[in-house]
């Protein structure tokens, strides 16, 4: 029997670092199976266990994946914490896209932003005295296995947090972590 539109359900989510994207443990790894999810509803994309940040929930096989492809232009916007300040020409090279491993990154929207002032991070990161730090805000319109921690070591800025705060108009804003909520399809379109 097929679903219609008003028995599709659509949930946000503020994934924390250590959970894994799906509702199996695996490895001792803490999994979405916690956090009392209505059954049938899967992730609309992944965010690997050391992500933290906006997870969408549905039951709505379709929507999954027009958010999943590049072809449907659905960007995802991340707050990463980088080692070291970047120059402007690393951060042309993002710009541009990057060749990692056997493919080249499609353009993305890069830029230095101020300390968003997120809470400290359980584990905490790893910091070292001589070594500065700072955030940038990347948008990109795909989303390959670990692809913005590649792009960042591959300008010669490791990744030390990432946090994915949109995809498309859905924002995080609001969402303790740990916690998720209800929203529409018009809130996710």
């Amino acid at each position: 029997m097929k679903k219609t539109d008003s028995s599709f359900r659509y949930f946000i989510f503020n994934k924390p670092y250590g959970v894994l994207s799906q509702f199996t443990p695996e490895d001792g790894a803490r999994s979405l199976a916690e956090f009392g999810f209505p059954p049938g509803i899967y992730p609309a994309g992944r965010l690997d266990k050391d992500s933290e940040g906006l997870l969408l929930l549905t039951n709505d096989g379709p929507l999954i994946q027009k958010i999943l492809e590049p072809r449907f232009d659905k960007e995802k916007t991340y707050h990463v914490q980088i080692e070291r300040i970047p120059s402007i020409e690393a951060l042309d090279k993002m710009r541009a896209g990057l060749e990692i491993q056997d493919y080249k990154t499609l353009p993305c929207q890069v830029a230095l932003i101020e300390d968003p002032g997120y809470g400290p991070r359980n584990p905490p990161i790893r910091e070292r005295k001589t070594v500065p730090d700072c955030w940038i805000e990347m948008k990109i319109k795909e989303g390959k296995n670990r692809q913005v921690r590649k792009m960042t070591a591959a300008i010669g800025h490791p990744c030390l947090r990432l946090i994915r705060v949109a995809i498309g108009k859905l924002k995080l804003e609001g969402l303790a972590e740990g916690e998720f909520r209800e929203v529409s399809r018009e809130d996710v379109l």
